[in-house]
């Protein structure tokens, strides 16, 4: 996508995310747009420049832009249901980091978790991104990308709410709610299962 804009959204109706490509840097905004709180998670390439913060909370209805270098390989991703122990240790049910804080310090997410992946700038100056369930499911995500240059900047993602219809052998619940969904490889340790 060559020095352009992209938005990335992640949803339960939930998340958005924008990205506008400048000269020098890329700018995320990432919108809730769930009923509820949600603490997105970020993760960098290795030995690439860190966005700040590395996880934080954002509450429904609101947004936090965030500004990465014109050349940067990362994921977001949003982690759910989470709170401090007695302890004061920061835990999440779906999605969480382990590094016992919001921020997540170079710590990348505990599937199951859905993945929106960027990288910016990179083979023959192109932007890529896409919406991954490789490491299983917990909330709709959708990237949207618009104003690029080259290329096509279509949208991407699995905007379908999967707890609902994840089958027994792959829900993480919480009480009777389903709140993830496990990918056959990680729940059975074999690809081909399901």
């Amino acid at each position: 996508m060559d020095r352009s804009l992209i938005s990335a959204s992640l949803l339960t109706l939930l998340l958005s995310l924008s990205s506008f490509h400048f000269v020098d840097s890329t700018t995320f905004k990432i919108v809730n747009r769930c009923q509820h709180t949600i603490w997105p998670g970020i993760l960098i390439g290795a030995n690439r420049t860190a966005l700040t913060p590395t996880g934080f909370t954002l509450e429904s209805g609101k947004s936090r832009t965030l500004t990465a270098p014109k050349s940067w390989p990362g994921r977001f991703w949003a982690r759910t249901l989470c709170s401090n122990d007695s302890s004061g240790k920061f835990s999440c049910v779906t999605a969480d980091c382990g590094s016992g804080k919001v921020k997540c310090a170079g710590a990348g997410s505990i599937p199951p978790a859905t993945l929106a992946e960027f990288t910016l700038n990179g083979d023959r100056g192109l932007d890529f991104y896409d919406v991954s369930l490789v490491d299983g499911y917990n909330l709709p995500m959708l990237v949207e990308a618009t104003g690029g240059t080259s290329g096509g900047c279509y949208s991407t993602g699995c905007v379908a709410n999967l707890n609902r219809v994840c089958p027994a052998e792959l829900r993480v619940a919480r009480g009777n709610l389903g709140v993830a969904g496990r990918s056959p490889c990680e729940a059975f340790g074999d690809p081909q299962r399901f």
